[in-house]
């Protein structure tokens, strides 16, 4: 399942997911960001790759939807509501990344 993680400058949130869920059996994971000055802005093919989307905040689900709503037609987008207080890596951050996510994939995913 390929799976997109989305926060606003794809230098904290969405790239810790990213790695977190990288050697999960069965996920392919990438991340962006929806700042037009972000690391990696997310584009349409991210968008079209995508099989489930997670936003780390309402306002990052709210964009995609103003910028791709056509392509996000029939694609799952979890908002998690995470707020940007954590370093990439934090292991807080992970911890609740663990928490969140695996509940909404198809699949048991080991923590």
């Amino acid at each position: 399942m390929n799976v997109l993680f989305i926060c606003s400058q794809n230098m904290l949130r969405s790239p810790t997911a990213e790695r977190v869920f990288a050697h999960y059996p069965g996920l392919t994971t990438r991340s962006a960001g929806t700042a037009e000055d972000a690391e990696k802005p997310v584009t349409a093919e991210m968008i079209e790759w995508a099989e489930m989307i997670f936003a780390m905040e309402n306002l990052h689900a709210r964009l995609l939807h103003e910028r791709f709503g056509k392509l996000l037609e029939g694609k799952p987008l979890i908002t998690l509501r995470i707020r940007d207080d954590f370093e990439f890596m934090d292991p807080a951050l992970i911890d609740i990344l663990k928490a969140k996510v695996p509940p909404h994939l198809p699949s048991p995913i080991p923590a």
